[in-house]
């Protein structure tokens, strides 16, 4: 015991030390020999409560137990794992033997890594893991006193011009700047995060009416408008605040830092360098629904996606020529969770391009069903998303579905729409050339409503224009959305495209594009979109009478 490089104790049944080695008493007495003191009082005042319960047990119990605590030097307290069992001495009684290893190192790497877990390498603040628990605590505070918070979201203006401009090594000083320049605005019970690239966030506990807000937000801003002199460069910076108040506005954490991060974006596009308060008056889209996300990947592997399938029919002898796929989630307690939710996340996390391979895959197999019902050669129509249309594999994605459906590429008619073909045309010519070579024949969706580029008809290998719903719904009473139907339908005729009306719910509309020439309508007056059974039902009614059937007629209410 004397030589081991652990402290040694041996204690009596009431923690009184009969020995200590050389070790212990050399590094906890200062050479001071400690028997007679009771090992209590060795323990640091902030541990002391683990000793009482951990000698009793063992004594009861006689199992060993390990417990960590700081025993005390004549300087500093020193981090030991104690490792205390219990025994009995010559005489029968029992007696305890405490093997202390010096946690020192350990303890300090663990606090190091728990730093770096929860703080901002580059800047030393708190991450966005730190940021959340200290959220959730401002908000049970705020709760318990009914006096609410707000949350600040900081964007430094113009930040890219300086890394694009001087480098990554001075864009990632001045952002240690910035950092020092904010935290020495706020208060010490203020938290200041850093969330992105350029993005901080502060919660501001008790901050709540217009004025307060307005002092603080004036201040951040003017401490990063100072310049920044770095490496021989002075640069001028500003910030944009956007900022969301508990309880006015939300009360759960996500929706706090989502509806501060839009005012932000708010104020750097109404001028930037300057505040913006969250308004419901400015609420844009739907925020992004993690809950939703989440759901998502798990609908994904529990095959919770179908397809329904809506006709395309002949406008003058409602015979259905073909149907158009339209993606549904059926979730188990949402239900019919709808496509204006879910895809536009689909489109963020890039699940749409599983989607978006399985959908097509599979509408091309459903097609050979439709035909063997209907007797005869139909189409099938799919939508291609602008992000399926920009992956490297999509052409690998129609390969593998024409081949996998053995159907012919003329068949397939891909839906794609306007602003997808004019964010990259040169892209877009070169891919659309490649599925123009496999027969597929392209549609451009909801034609009119985007960039309407006449160039592109001549410049792309298009074979259908989609007349919008919104040019469709009126008629044939809304004498403008009857010129603009006319003069698609002329410039198709001249250009030899087909024509597909979609959104179609009355008989007064399709008698009134039947006439000026549209070939073929879509919406709830022929068919609504409907599962595969369903849709190989109506085909298998339609045979005999060449209509759609009437029960497929309704219009959605």
């Amino acid at each position: 015991m004397e030589e081991a490089g652990d402290v040694v104790f041996r204690l009596n049944q009431q923690g009184q030390l009969l020995f200590a080695s050389q070790r212990a008493s050399a590094r906890l007495g200062g050479g001071t020999p400690l028997t007679g003191q009771t090992l209590g009082k060795l323990i640091a005042d902030a541990d002391q409560a683990q000793w009482p319960p951990a000698l009793a047990a063992v004594l009861d119990t006689r199992a060993p137990r390990l417990l960590q605590v700081r025993l005390k030097t004549p300087d500093i307290e020193i981090w030991h794992e104690l490792r205390v069992s219990c025994y009995n001495n010559a005489d029968g009684a029992p007696e305890l033997l405490v093997v202390g290893r010096d946690m020192t190192a350990q303890h300090a790497t663990e606090e190091r890594l728990r730093h770096m877990a929860t703080h901002d390498a580059l800047t030393e603040l708190p991450n966005r893991l730190l940021l959340s628990d200290r959220m959730r605590m401002v908000i049970a505070n705020a709760r318990r006193s009914g006096i609410g918070f707000a949350v600040a979201t900081i964007g430094i203006d113009g930040f890219k011009k300086v890394n694009d401009g001087l480098g990554h090594p001075i864009g990632d000083a001045m952002l240690r700047m910035a950092a020092q320049r904010l935290r020495k605005t706020l208060r010490d019970s203020d938290t200041l995060a850093r969330v992105g690239g350029d993005e901080f966030v502060a919660v501001l506990p008790g901050t709540i009416s217009e004025a307060q807000i307005k002092l603080v937000t004036g201040r951040l801003i003017a401490t990063l408008q100072s310049p920044f002199d770095i490496e021989g460069h002075t640069i001028y910076m500003g910030a944009s605040v956007g900022v969301a108040v508990y309880p006015e506005h939300a009360e759960d954490e996500v929706r706090l830092l989502a509806l501060a991060d839009a005012a932000m974006s708010r104020a750097k596009e109404t001028g930037k360098a300057r505040a913006v308060i969250h308004s419901p008056s400015h609420i844009g889209p739907p925020q992004h629904d993690i809950s939703l996300e989440a759901a998502m990947f798990q609908a994904v592997r529990e095959g919770e996606f179908l397809l329904y399938y809506q006709p395309i029919v002949d406008a003058r002898t409602r015979a259905i020529q073909g149907f158009e796929t339209l993606m549904r989630w059926k979730h188990p307690t949402l239900g019919m969770v709808p496509p204006a939710r879910f895809i536009p996340i689909a489109e963020t996390n890039g699940l749409i391009n599983l989607l978006g391979a399985w959908a097509l895959k599979a509408a091309c197999v459903q097609l050979k069903q439709f035909e063997d019902v209907a007797r005869r050669n139909l189409y099938i129509s799919v939508n291609i998303s602008p992000r399926q249309f920009r992956n490297d594999k999509f052409l690998e994605v129609l390969d593998d579905a024409l081949a996998f459906s053995s159907m012919r590429g003329e068949q397939l008619v891909l839906e794609i729409t306007e602003g997808t073909l004019m964010i990259d045309p040169v892209h877009a010519e070169a891919i659309l050339s490649k599925m123009a070579e496999r027969k597929a024949r392209i549609a451009i969706d909801d034609f009119g409503t985007g960039y309407s580029s006449l160039a592109y008809l001549k410049r792309f290998p298009i074979s259908v224009l989609k007349i919008d719903r919104t040019f469709i719904r009126d008629l044939p009473a809304a004498q403008k959305d009857g010129a603009i139907c006319n003069a698609v339908l002329d410039l198709a005729k001249h250009l030899d495209l087909s024509v597909v009306a979609e959104g179609v719910e009355t008989e007064e509309q399709l008698h009134y594009l039947a006439a000026r020439g549209c070939q073929y309508i879509q919406g709830y007056l022929t068919g609504k979109p409907m599962a595969a059974n369903v849709a190989l039902a109506a085909l298998e009614d339609s045979i005999h009478a060449n209509v759609v059937p009437a029960e497929l007629r309704q219009v959605h209410p």
